[in-house]
């Protein structure tokens, strides 16, 4: 017997583990990479957002309204901005209503919806649905208000109602109305938003079509529902025996995959976000006021564009998943 077998085919394991764990390193490399050069010039906030991620939480206090106040933009025909300096709420308008699409914080929903839409000219009595993307408070803070003072229906997925449920904040909850389903049409008047429930960021998080027009001309919206890794930042909430690490970096980049497809079947041609700083609303809003007659709208960033945009976010999840 050669008694230096056993030996050599330890060093050759750990040679063959050594290998792997490289070429497992060396693709989480190459997924950031072509996140990198899918982002390009324009998707750069998303990218340093999800792909080298940092332990952020939101505030507990209530900032002053001079650090998170921002004036209401009308940006497509039937699509208005109505949210914070940080934080996007978008107003849909149609021929019987408005839908809105997620509700901000408790302390700013009077203030940047109700009175942005006013500002509009737009009356928050015909608020007929609030669309959350997903059960945060600093997406849902605000629906208890629009529930109660404009009768207006509540929509979320049923895992983001349970969450909100089990939350113990003391921010106002909405009560639990209508549930969202994949791939609900949500019909008012003469538009129609389509729904798809794509878990990541929450389990039940929300991303949406929405069809507008631009002087006439139409385009489509994607909102893509949820942006970070929450479970990196909140693991407490998130991580379970049931629901590892891998777990949820599968679903986010399951769920980014297939929104792209969705939204390229479609033609979507603009991107919008529930933060300013992911879809560029930060320099985009600006560029509207200063908009002339016959130029183009900053919002429509082509149908490539929007696709980089999923695949930055496909392919930060793929890396996450690996590394």
């Amino acid at each position: 017997m050669n008694i230096t077998w056993i030996p050599r085919c330890g060093l050759l394991a750990a040679l063959w583990a050594t290998t792997l764990f490289a070429q497992s390193r060396d693709t989480a490399a190459a997924h950031v990479a072509r996140a990198k050069a899918a982002a390009g010039q324009e998707h750069v906030q998303l990218f340093q957002t999800i792909c080298d991620p940092a332990p952020v939480q939101p505030a507990d206090a209530t900032p002053p309204r001079s650090e998170w106040h921002a004036e209401p933009v009308k940006v497509f025909d039937n699509l208005y901005f109505v949210g914070q300096s940080a934080y996007s709420a978008w107003a849909v308008t149609t021929s019987q209503g408005i839908i809105i699409v997620d509700a901000l914080w408790d302390y700013s929903v009077k203030d940047e919806i109700a009175d942005g839409l006013k500002k509009l000219g737009l009356d928050p009595a015909n608020i007929k649905y609030v669309l959350l993307s997903h059960g945060h408070i600093d997406h849902a803070g605000g629906a208890f208000y629009l529930q109660e003072n404009f009768g207006a229906h509540v929509i979320a997925t049923a895992t983001d109602w349970d969450m909100m449920a089990r939350d113990t904040g003391s921010w106002p909850k909405p009560k639990r109305d209508m549930i969202a389903t994949d791939g609900q049409k949500l019909t008012l008047g003469d538009t129609t938003l389509t729904l798809y429930i794509t878990p990541g960021h929450t389990l039940g998080t929300i991303s949406t079509l929405i069809p507008v027009k631009d002087n006439g001309t139409p385009h489509m919206v994607a909102e893509w529902g949820g942006t970070a890794f929450n479970w990196l930042r909140s693991p407490a909430r998130y991580i379970t025996p049931e629901r590892p690490n891998k777990f949820w970096f599968e679903s986010y980049a399951n769920s980014a995959q297939r929104f792209q497809e969705i939204a390229a079947k479609a033609g979507a041609d603009v991107l919008i976000s529930n933060h300013t700083a992911y879809d560029g609303s930060v320099t985009k809003l600006p560029a509207l006021a200063k908009r002339k007659p016959g130029d183009p709208n900053p919002y429509v960033i082509g149908t490539d564009s929007v696709k980089r945009y999923l695949t930055v976010a496909h392919e930060c999840a793929e890396a996450g998943l690996l590394r």
